[in-house]
């Protein structure tokens, strides 16, 4: 889409410029002062026998605003938070922003080491971490030499692990001001929250979001969805996550009620839907695949509608009917952390509604349509930039063009220039545009593996295989997996008189990666090369395809 050329002398232009009256940047800041004016009594947080209002979340996050500021962290300067869905995590997502502060929400699944490289690249001045992840972070502070302040979140849903900080998070916020005059940011392009993506190399990279993207991404993940005032939403997605897809902001801006939950079970899921009256909850297709085929002692009655949002790997068909037999309405979302998570929706259509459920299934599958707060998204060619016929079947990259999509890439400029090129966002991934204008993930350009929501890069996992002493050569694929959509499958080539089995280099990685990460699947032999010896990764996803369909029959 072209736009017209704004710089032609215009009168209605003339002598009316910006000014305090008439504008003002655009922050997500602005949704939790509203809902805490207009409705302060209202239930803001749900967790464990905490109940909180959204006048008191407001206080909460001012207090650590103020603390933050009186500790003598400056504006622009970073604060990570390892922690789960809890309290502290909500008011993280406003309190740090409010004294200019930019929030770096940690994958807690990461390892030491690379949750070290996020710290020190990030410049973290202060860490908050829960005691849960105690053993990984005195770990990750032994390697630092310039540490962060470290804030302990002694959270009451968990008991075990150590306190490592200087002071404890509810000490810290005591000492601040609940009244705290927070600055509105001066430029809505300030950055307000930093998150790293593994991508295709060992080091992630850390994507930086601004003001405006965040508010905006907020506001859209709403209009897709149709959520009503005062949402009761379950916190299934992890905060580290693009921010919770930018959900906390759009819970707050709702004046919606956040229900936290440490763990991801299938049990307390139905307990909140059931106790709390859960009306939304996002996850990744192993959450509804959990949930669809919980066993009955785990689930309660309710007699209302649950909108579940789910991205990544499309749920199979039986998911999906079983949980609309259940009471539980899927939408399908797909973005990028580039995108602020979801920018991209599969839109439904009422006319759909009486087909079959594998027609159904197929139509909820696709990745859709651009959000209301993207401006443009296309599949095309990344040579010539230019758009792929709409026939469903010509294969291009996915394109994005918008206010939430980030920045760029912290301290990587050939990286972000890279990903900018032509004017549009390049995600990487391959897919097809179907008439309707609805687009279809096909591939992943970079072999990136998607398993239970989370970005596996195939690079890394590589590169830790090839440093066992029995191995040759390895390549990794991803494998399609019944419970986590998607696992990592190893192809190993053994050194010459050497003997492994495959329990041996499940062990190697679980020492040397992240759990998750951990390839589920090795098969041992030699790998297909082209003439010029470079590794056909084409043959090795297909054979990872048909060992994950032999299983599924």
């Amino acid at each position: 889409m072209q736009h017209g050329n704004c710089d032609v002398a215009n009168p209605f232009e003339t002598n009316l410029e910006k000014n305090p009256a008439n504008f003002q940047s655009l922050t997500p800041l602005s949704f939790i002062e509203r809902t805490a004016a207009t409705y302060p009594d209202r239930t803001a947080v749900i967790h464990g026998n905490i109940r909180r209002t959204w006048a008191e979340t407001y206080m909460r996050s001012r207090r650590l605003a103020s603390a933050l500021e009186r500790h003598g962290l400056k504006p622009g300067e970073t604060v990570a938070a390892m922690l789960p869905n809890v309290p502290a995590m909500v008011e993280a997502h406003f309190g740090v922003s409010m004294m200019g502060g930019v929030l770096n929400a940690l994958n807690i699944r990461l390892d030491n080491d690379a949750i070290a490289f996020i710290l020190q690249h990030g410049e973290a001045k202060v860490l908050l971490t829960d005691r849960e992840f105690s053993e990984t972070i005195k770990s990750t502070l032994a390697q630092l030499d310039d540490k962060p302040f470290v804030i302990d979140v002694d959270d009451v849903t968990y008991e075990g692990g150590e306190l490592l900080g200087e002071v404890e998070y509810e000490d810290f916020i005591a000492a601040g001001d609940p009244e705290y005059d927070w600055a509105w940011p001066t430029d809505e392009w300030n950055a307000c929250s930093l998150n790293y993506t593994s991508g295709t190399t060992g080091n992630p990279k850390g994507v930086v979001y601004h003001h405006r993207g965040a508010f905006l991404n907020a506001i859209g993940n709403a209009l897709v969805w149709a959520m009503p005032p005062h949402p009761i939403y379950l916190w299934t997605l992890p905060m580290f996550h693009c921010n919770g897809w930018c959900f906390p902001w759009t819970v707050a801006a709702f004046a919606g009620t956040n229900v936290c939950l440490r763990r991801v079970e299938a049990e307390p899921i139905f307990d909140a839907i059931s106790e709390h009256g859960v009306t939304h909850f996002c996850g990744a297709p192993i959450v509804l695949n959990m949930i669809a085929n919980a066993p009955d002692s785990q689930k309660k009655p309710f007699d209302h509608n649950v909108e579940a949002m789910t991205a990544g790997a499309a749920p199979p068909a039986a998911v999906i009917e079983s949980m609309e037999s259940q009471g539980f309405n899927v939408t399908h979302v797909y973005g990028l952390t580039e995108t602020y998570g979801p920018s991209v929706v599969s839109a439904w259509k009422g006319e759909w509604g009486d087909r079959p459920i594998a027609d159904r299934a197929a139509l909820k599958a696709r990745q859709g349509v651009r959000y209301h707060v993207l401006e443009a998204l296309m599949v095309g060619d990344p040579e010539t930039m230019e758009p792929v016929p709409q026939d469903g079947e010509t294969m291009g990259e996915i394109f994005m063009r918008g206010n939430d999509v980030m920045k760029g890439y912290l301290k990587n400029p050939k990286a972000t220039e890279e990903a900018f090129a032509g004017g549009w966002f390049h995600s990487g991934d391959l897919g097809v545009w179907h008439e309707d204008g609805y687009i279809e993930l096909k591939d992943r350009s970079k072999d990136i593996i998607i398993s239970g929501g989370e970005n596996i890069s195939s690079i890394e996992v590589e590169g830790i295989l090839y440093k066992h002493p029995k191995v040759l050569e390895a390549a990794v694929a991803a494998r399609p997996d019944t419970k986590w959509g998607e696992s990592p499958c190893a192809f190993v080539t053994l050194r010459e008189g050497e003997d492994a089995t495959d329990k041996e280099i499940f062990e190697f990685c679980r020492e040397n990666m992240a759990r998750f990460k951990v390839p589920r699947t090795v098969v041992f032999g030699p790998l297909p090369k082209t003439s010029t010896g470079k590794i056909q990764k084409f043959i090795l996803r297909e054979r990872a395809k048909e060992l994950g369909e032999r299983d599924e029959g």
